[in-house]
């Protein structure tokens, strides 16, 4: 759930034959078929969360509640999985999409971290996403065409459930055709339903316009100094703990 001005390393002609690549708002046919529909408030959290987790190993996207707004979430490491989610979207290719795991100490793994634990567990989980250069672990079909990655551990107790129970992280971004409001409920992106493996409904997330603004997304990939990407729903906590806290410079 958040965009970044990307960093175009490689040919423009290896980007443009790249299989994956489509020109924003082309759109590939995509099966229609009635999603799987569950709710939060009547059904068991744990039930739940193994069936997501299995309709997204089978290659699926599905729609769920965040700490944030309402987001589509495919596993990351799904290179198909990941195309069909820009796909539903509607999203151009050259911009990135942010992936989510379970706990700060995961982190590691999938992204260069050059903040401090300390630092990690003041910001998360909570709707903050934290970017950093990506390591080869990462699928390399995930955003090919930046060295970034943000990464995202949010404060609700289903999707944490849900990305452990995957093995690896989740692409995860607004549910929502690119350009258009962050959903606070599931019924406001209904149009996409039917191309989704399954829709989680946790009732509605917010009802302020702050509410949509979605993460924080702050760039600490240069020790020391951060970088606001996009200012989202947490900036002055965020700004708080970087500058009052660590000591963290802005650079623009």
């Amino acid at each position: 759930m958040y965009s970044l001005v990307t960093r175009l390393p490689a040919p423009l002609s290896r980007l443009v034959t790249r299989a994956s690549l489509r020109r924003a708002g082309d759109v590939c046919p995509l099966p229609e078929s009635m999603p799987e529909l569950l709710s939060l408030a009547e059904g068991d959290r744990e039930q739940l969360a193994a069936s997501v987790a299995a309709h997204l190993r089978r290659g699926g996207v599905a729609a769920l509640p965040t700490d944030t707004v309402y987001g589509l979430a495919a596993l990351a490491q799904d290179a198909g999985a990941v195309a069909r989610l820009y796909t539903i979207k509607r999203r151009c290719e050259l911009k990135p999409i942010a992936i989510c795991v379970s706990r700060p100490e995961e982190i590691g793994r999938w992204a260069h971290v050059t903040a401090p634990e300390a630092l990690l567990h003041d910001l998360l989980p909570g709707p903050v996403t934290l970017v950093f250069r990506r390591t080869p672990a990462l699928n390399g079909e995930l955003n090919p065409h930046t060295e970034l990655v943000g990464v995202r551990v949010p404060d609700h107790p289903f999707l944490l459930d849900l990305v452990s129970r995957c093995g690896g992280p989740l692409a995860l971004t607004s549910a929502n055709l690119s350009g258009r409001p962050s959903p606070l409920r599931a019924d406001e992106f209904s149009e996409l339903h039917n191309q989704l493996a399954c829709v989680v409904d946790g009732g509605t997330l917010g009802d302020s316009p702050l509410a949509r603004l979605g993460s924080t997304v702050v760039d600490l990939s240069q020790a020391g100094t951060f970088h606001i990407v996009r200012a989202g729903s947490a900036e002055w906590a965020t700004r708080r703990v970087l500058e009052d806290r660590y000591g963290w410079k802005e650079r623009l």
